[in-house]
């Protein structure tokens, strides 16, 4: 068997499964999502057995400390994905709301219920964490998933779809729900994206490469989760201890994923006070500062910006810098860099804060706190399937809502048209 024959193989089961699944009740999904927390907890030592083997890996392959970290899975972090299923099970199931009922001159009652999309394609790279809360997320919200990750978290990937598919089907879901694509070439990617006969839709998880192939090849409609360009702005009236928490935790906390900090803005009239003792915390702690001509000046061992540079997604030890004339500048370079993800401003100015979350265009835009937050589990979604910074159909972090469509429902007493 070939793998456009193997891929096809398994997604037409899961398109058979998404037809039991939309109409399983709320307490069986529910009673699933238990059982695969469950399972994952008892079977925490295997699966960080075979994590370990795709740490090894990485290693040889030079990954960065940053991708490691992303990569790695303990106990803790097992248990984080569990407790990720578990706030599902509390939360509302979407499918089946009706979204309003009105009665139109023919008497007809018109309304529409929120309903599962159907199968959801997902390709990722190396964050095995995504494969539970993809399955998670999906199974809530009736639909089955085919999930394709990154071969740097091969063997990560099948040990968890095998404790997790396991546990759903004997919690009574439909066998073929979940499914894995262990298939590393490339050319599986190539096969997804074409399965209009198979795939409702397609999310891409990842760097901008992955993404923009996605984008640019899929004839199955594609929601685009972007790169996270994140820029904090500290204004004139910022408080500067805060400011430093907000940008140390932003950049450090965990580099290698999409909503951390990845340029520093800083008004000219706290640049002298800031810059200096932000950077040399952030150097001690193995940040490489990249900076213009006014930050090079004010902080030792900064290194010069290129316009790359403030357009560039490091998801590493990296950050660049800018001092800026005005609020007005500031929310012009995140206009030309940013990459409409998470951005932040740090003030305790009432109007300038309004301004910045009125006039930049970005899925999440925050005063006062760490980009770091853009996350379906910090906002009460048990989970995410992904930070979506387009506009259609969904934008910032995607929970079960978000792995919905809507059909119409027309009851009638005989009515014909006239």
């Amino acid at each position: 068997m070939n793998i456009r024959e193997s891929i096809i193989s398994k997604t037409s089961v899961s398109k058979e499964a998404a037809r039991k699944l939309s109409s399983i009740s709320t307490d069986i999904k529910n009673n699933a999502l238990l059982n695969m927390a469950k399972g994952l907890r008892e079977n925490a030592e295997k699966i960080v057995s075979a994590n370990s083997k795709d740490l090894k890996n990485g290693e040889a392959k030079g990954l960065s400390p940053a991708l490691l970290d992303r990569l790695m899975l303990d106990e803790n972090r097992i248990n984080d994905m569990a407790i990720g299923l578990e706030q599902l099970v509390a939360l509302k199931d979407p499918i089946g709301e009706v979204l309003g009922m009105q009665l139109n001159a023919d008497g007809l009652q018109i309304g529409r219920v929120r309903v599962p999309l159907g199968v959801i394609g997902i390709i990722y790279e190396a964050r095995p964490n995504v494969t539970v809360d993809a399955a998670g997320l999906c199974l809530k919200s009736g639909n089955a998933v085919v999930l394709r990750g990154g071969s740097e978290a091969i063997n990560s990937n099948i040990a968890i779809i095998e404790v997790i598919s396991k546990y759903a089907y004997e919690a009574g879901i439909p066998n073929g729900a979940i499914q894995f694509i262990d298939v590393t070439d490339r050319e599986a990617v190539n096969v997804m994206l074409k399965l209009n006969d198979y795939l409702d839709v397609i999310i891409p998880r990842g760097g901008a490469g992955l993404i923009k192939t996605v984008v640019e090849n899929s004839t199955v409609p594609v929601i685009e989760t972007g790169t996270g360009n994140c820029h904090v702005y500290v204004d004139s009236s910022a408080d500067l201890e805060m400011a430093k928490k907000i940008v140390i935790n932003g950049k450090t906390h965990r580099p290698g994923v999409c909503n951390a900090t990845e340029s520093l803005l800083v008004h000219k009239d706290v640049a002298n006070e800031l810059l200096p003792a932000v950077c040399k915390d952030l150097q001690d702690l193995g940040v490489e500062i990249r900076g213009c001509d006014v930050t090079l000046n004010l902080v030792n061992g900064a290194i010069p910006a290129t316009d790359e540079d403030y357009g560039t997604e490091f998801l590493d030890f990296i950050i660049s810098v800018k001092v800026v004339d005005s609020i007005d500048e500031a929310i012009e370079h995140i206009y030309k860099y940013g990459t409409k993800h998470s951005e932040v401003i740090v003030t305790e100015n009432y109007n300038n804060s309004r301004k910045f979350q009125s006039e930049v265009d970005a899925a999440a835009v925050y005063v006062n706190a760490s980009s770091r937050f853009t996350d379906g589990f910090q906002f009460g979604f048990g989970a995410e399937i992904g930070i979506s910074t387009q506009k259609l159909h969904a934008r910032g972090p995607m929970g079960l809502t978000e792995l919905t469509t809507t059909k119409y429902i027309i009851n009638g007493s005989g009515q014909i048209r006239k």
